[in-house]
């Protein structure tokens, strides 16, 4: 069955969706680390990437944000040459009614009948203003890590904004 376009579950339409408690069979997340680079070390620059409308983000979004921010800060700062963290987890289980298609579909479908849904993914509901990413680094990779923040937006179904939340002064 082909995975439906992320513009389906963008828009909250609906309650919140999160007891796994009660649910079978939710698919696990696809983010792999939460923390990369130099956990341990202080940085004096501190950037973040903001979300500017109130959206879910589902949790293959936020893993491919995630590898391309990642990469680019290797490859400009080295493995300990900045911090990288990923501020939100998608609880959001989402839900989708799978429709037979092809010849014969008609004898096999119940159309809208019981149309609750089967889990297919999960999702992360933020609000505007929310921080997505944070980057920590040295002033020598300040540009770096607004590219790589950059590029990570690019991954996000909602509009972004980057912001010095720390050493403003430092890169003036």
């Amino acid at each position: 069955m082909v995975r439906k376009p992320a513009s389906m579950y963008r828009n909250i339409k609906q309650r919140s969706y999160t007891r796994r408690k009660y649910m079978g069979g939710v698919p696990g997340s696809h983010i792999i680390h939460y923390d990369m680079g130099n956990k341990t070390a202080e940085f004096p620059i501190k950037l973040s990437l903001l979300v500017e409308e109130k959206c879910q983000i589902r949790h293959t979004a936020l893993e491919a944000a995630r590898i391309t921010s990642n990469r680019h800060m290797i490859a400009a700062a080295g493995r300990t040459g900045y911090h990288l963290k990923l501020r939100v987890y998608p609880h959001e289980v989402l839900r989708e009614n799978k429709q037979a298609t092809g010849a014969g579909a008609d004898r096999v479908s119940s159309g809208m009948r019981g149309a609750f849904g089967k889990a297919v993914g999960t999702a992360a509901r933020v609000s505007v203003g929310q921080k997505i990413f944070t980057v920590s680094v040295n002033k020598n990779h300040f540009k770096e890590a607004k590219d790589a923040l950059r590029k990570a937006g690019q991954k996000i179904p909602s509009p972004v904004r980057i912001v010095v939340d720390q050493g403003a002064e430092l890169v003036q």
